[in-house]
């Protein structure tokens, strides 16, 4: 039975891995996500898993893909550097379609940057960041309880979709501690390990056929069924083709496997949005500044929202163009240049408009600095009480 403890982030997303099965773990330290590497050498030996220190994060990822082919459930974690050199796998990992998960502790860029202050600047990263057309699955907690049970979801989503998941969150979560419902150690060592299903007795395995739009279970390799992985466009043998039809179909069906709710319970989180006039969007740590920022917004009598996503990529397109119907305006607050913002203004399409607060001096963003702009958002577009007027 799960029991309250204090615990950090970072050590609630290794306890949520390990509760969801994951029985590998390769990486490289790197702040701010070391807690994560370390809390899993203690917890993996206990549980008959592996972990593996490896020389730097390009060989993290690629054992992780191994380790999956192989049968395991696999995760790996690190912070921005690292996670630049992780993209070439993750492009690969999304091609050919092998689960695995990577979390990203967000610290402030570029390159080295700022290695212990927070930032949310990877966002469109974890997007764009490697060549060509592909799905994308990016969670994003906003609590260290949230860290423990959206970790613990990626590998179920990783499983569904046969794709990376990342975790995306930033270093105020990782390293900010509050109580959170962690299975005990010796709950973990009696999980057992998690396994994929069998291949099929009669059947040919076709590890690529889309039946309901996603493709079959993968199964791990010496499980009785031969088949060829490659970073080449493939057929639904997995092996390489030329044929402009089935490349086509192929990269179809890749990018639409993943829906903009991939699983329930992981839909935006919406809060005094009934009657809101300006919302404010924001996620991770920034999110619980916004929150308090609405609160007091709604005291002084701007009628104010708050949306949050737990999914990032895909984005909430859906509820963010059902909102724009009827706001005035959306206030997007991020520590960044104003990644996610983009999104925002490219999914309402100036049905509203579209107000960014952004911070990038290594601090978390303040109520305070939200809060004006919900001000000065209301003023403009006559919303409740502001700036000494009533609608």
């Amino acid at each position: 039975m799960a029991k309250l403890r204090l615990v950090r982030g970072n050590t609630a997303c290794a306890y949520g891995a390990v509760s969801a099965g994951c029985r590998f773990y390769a990486g490289y330290p790197i702040t701010p996500s070391s807690e994560v590497a370390e809390e899993m050498a203690r917890l993996l030996p206990r549980v008959g898993g592996v972990f593996v220190q490896m020389e730097d994060e390009m060989a993290s990822l690629a054992a992780c893909i191994g380790a999956s082919l192989g049968g395991l459930r696999a995760m790996t974690a690190t912070s921005g550097p690292g996670f630049t050199l992780m993209q070439e796998h993750l492009g690969y990992a999304a091609l050919a379609e092998i689960p695995c998960v990577v979390v990203d502790v967000m610290r402030l860029g570029p390159s080295t940057g700022f290695p212990t202050a927070p930032a949310q600047g990877d966002v469109c990263q974890a997007r764009w960041g490697s060549h060509g057309d592909y799905p994308v699955l990016v969670l994003s907690p906003a609590g260290v309880q949230e860290v423990f049970d959206l970790t613990a979801r990626a590998f179920e989503l990783a499983d569904r979709y046969r794709t990376p998941v990342v975790v995306l969150y930033d270093e105020v979560v990782g390293h900010m501690m509050e109580p959170a419902a962690l299975p005990p150690v010796g709950e973990l060592e009696q999980a057992g390990t998690w396994r994929r299903p069998s291949p099929p007795v009669r059947a040919p395995y076709l590890p690529y056929a889309y039946t309901d739009g996603t493709p079959p279970p993968l199964v791990s390799f010496g499980e009785g069924v031969r088949y060829h992985v490659t970073g080449l466009i493939h057929d639904e043998t997995g092996f390489p083709t030329v044929d402009p039809a089935k490349v086509g179909e192929m990269l179809g069906k890749l990018n639409r496997k993943i829906p903009e709710v991939p699983a329930e319970g992981l839909e935006p989180e919406l809060y005094a949005t009934e009657d809101a006039e300006v919302v404010v969007v924001a996620y991770g740590i920034t999110a619980r500044a916004a929150k308090a920022a609405v609160k007091q917004a709604r005291a002084s009598g701007l009628r104010a929202g708050l949306l949050r996503p737990r999914v990032l990529w895909p984005s909430p397109e859906r509820v963010l163009r059902e909102l724009a119907s009827r706001v005035q305006a959306f206030v997007v607050a991020e520590m960044n240049c104003g990644q996610w913002g983009r999104e925002v203004e490219r999914l309402v399409c100036r049905t509203a408009e579209v107000v960014p607060v952004n911070q990038v001096d290594g601090t978390p963003l303040a109520p305070e600095a939200i809060l004006q702009a919900v001000a000065e958002a209301g003023g403009r577009t006559g919303c409740g009480v502001a700036a000494g007027r009533t609608a």
